[in-house]
């Protein structure tokens, strides 16, 4: 009965490795690509303030916020990130860093224009974003599957075939950024004392380059 029974589970173990061998060999492999731009909608700045004392900085510090309220700036949209004392430095011995959230609800020309004062020492712009990525990147890989699946069909209805069942989907990153640059930006957002009077730049949303995301999904489908 011990050899009967051990027969039965080779013989079942070597139909199933048939079984898969023959699923491989049936197989269609395809990769499906989605690409889509999406526009900004929020701007992450960095912003240096600095004083010769802690009174002065006080003072200027409230300046910030008073200037990036009347921008449309919220208070919870600001985040105090470090002070630095130089006991070395003759001027502006103290500083204090910040970075502030702005929506397109904000004026960000206002913002640009209303802190290029001596007070501020930097403003940078961290970080460029859309506030809905999440939903657009799950839209983006969903088309990149749907373009894998009709890729395997329209190549299988060549050959007299159909697409069966998915045997295999991975998923490839291959760009995707939610850190663009503005072109306008990217000569004066080091430091906006460096902006020369004579040359305005449109601070805006309008004039930010879109976010592109792009995604590959290869699949494998079995073959009727």
């Amino acid at each position: 009965m011990k050899l009967r029974h051990f027969l039965l589970i080779g013989i079942f173990t070597l139909g199933s490795f048939v079984h898969a061998q023959e699923v491989k060999k049936n197989a269609i492999e395809v990769t499906g690509i989605a690409e889509m731009e999406v526009e900004p909608d929020e701007i992450i700045f960095s912003i240096g303030i600095k004083a010769d004392n802690k009174n002065e900085l006080a003072d200027n510090e409230k300046k910030l916020f008073e200037t990036l309220k009347n921008a449309g700036v919220k208070n919870e949209d600001i985040k105090f990130k470090s002070m630095y004392q130089n006991v070395y430095a003759k001027n502006g011995k103290f500083t204090k860093s910040y970075q502030f959230k702005a929506s397109t609800k904000s004026n960000i020309s206002k913002i640009f224009e209303d802190l290029n004062q001596k007070w501020v020492s930097n403003l940078n712009i961290a970080e460029v974003k859309n506030t809905k990525i999440a939903d657009f990147r799950k839209a983006v890989k969903i088309n990149a599957l749907k373009a894998a699946k009709e890729k395997a069909d329209y190549l299988l209805e060549s050959m007299g075939k159909k697409t069966g069942t998915p045997l295999e989907i991975t998923e490839i990153e291959d760009y995707t950024s939610d850190m663009i640059m503005p072109v306008a930006y990217k000569s004066s957002a080091r430091n906006l004392q460096l902006e020369a009077a004579d040359a305005p730049v449109d601070f805006s949303f309008d004039n930010i380059e879109n976010i592109k995301i792009k995604y590959s999904i290869k699949t494998r489908y079995e073959i009727l």
